[in-house]
């Protein structure tokens, strides 16, 4: 069941980073004054974070879209996702309290609230998180599962020959 997911899964998620991660790259080429302002967490300009994050974002995207290893796409989905986590509460730990603003001035052009955005990007990380790590675990559980039948078939084997011996 879950391997079907897998695959439409790394899709959305590839398509969810290029399209915010292009969001954030015409944002970080725009003039609106939260440009100028410095990262909370960070230290460097949000100028300089957008244009960091988003050329993570659209590098993971292509290869959440083009890749073929699972392994690789799911584990890079996952420390994305974590590190955003990660980001977020470390917002909260330095008592910064505005809305995410995750997708740049985008939410103004499109005439979106900002808080309706910050609680879509929260939706978007929780299904990128879930996702993730539940493909790393399936990754686990089948590479688990091939051990155990491959150390059982060789104990057998080592049985039956152990008996012609005999």
């Amino acid at each position: 069941m879950l391997q079907k997911c897998i695959r439409p899964f790394f899709y959305t998620a590839g398509i969810l980073f290029l399209l915010t991660g292009i969001s954030k790259l015409i944002s970080a080429c725009g003039n609106a004054a939260i440009l100028r302002y410095s990262n909370p967490i960070l230290g460097i300009s949000f100028k300089q974070t957008f244009l960091f994050v988003a050329i993570i974002e659209v590098f993971i995207a292509a290869i959440c879209i083009f890749g073929k290893s699972v392994r690789l796409r799911a584990g890079l989905v996952a420390w994305l996702s974590t590190s955003f986590v990660f980001y977020r509460l470390g917002l909260i730990w330095v008592d910064y309290h505005k809305p995410c603003s995750c997708l740049g001035n985008l939410t103004d052009t499109l005439n979106i609230p900002v808080q309706t955005a910050d609680t879509a990007m929260k939706i978007i990380l929780a299904y990128l998180l879930i996702g993730s790590y539940a493909a790393l675990f399936w990754l686990w559980r089948q590479e688990r599962q091939a051990s155990l039948a491959a150390q059982s078939s060789g104990k057998a084997a080592g049985s039956v020959e152990g008996h012609r011996v005999k």
